[in-house]
């Protein structure tokens, strides 16, 4: 298991939350489509999603097993919100609700 490696950010206008994260963090996106905008800052991924699947930041954990981190999630209490799913180069992301209201992500790359 690791620590949060990508925090997600929603935004409803991309363009302009690349500027103003590019002159917020000093660094130049590392990754930029339409689809999604990533920074790299030590170690730490930032990203813009500009799909409005939610509307609060999500921090996900790079996991080996995403369907098993989901389960036990579940089995402590979590509701699945979103189940695994392919975003891009094999990298699966899933989220879950947790009791209070906390979105948990999770994260496994092929």
């Amino acid at each position: 298991m690791s620590n949060i490696t990508t925090i997600i950010y929603p935004v409803s206008d991309l363009d302009g939350a690349k500027a103003a994260f590019s002159a917020f963090l000093g660094v130049a996106p590392t990754s930029d489509t339409p689809y999604y905008v990533g920074f790299s800052v030590d170690g730490q991924e930032i990203g813009l999603d500009p799909s409005g699947r939610t509307s609060v930041p999500i921090g996900y954990r790079l996991v080996d097993d995403i369907a098993g981190a989901l389960k036990d999630l579940v089995a402590a209490g979590a509701t699945v919100q979103d189940e695994p799913h392919d975003v891009g180069g094999g990298r699966l992301i899933a989220t879950a609700v947790a009791a209070g209201g906390p979105v948990l992500g999770l994260m496994q790359d092929s």
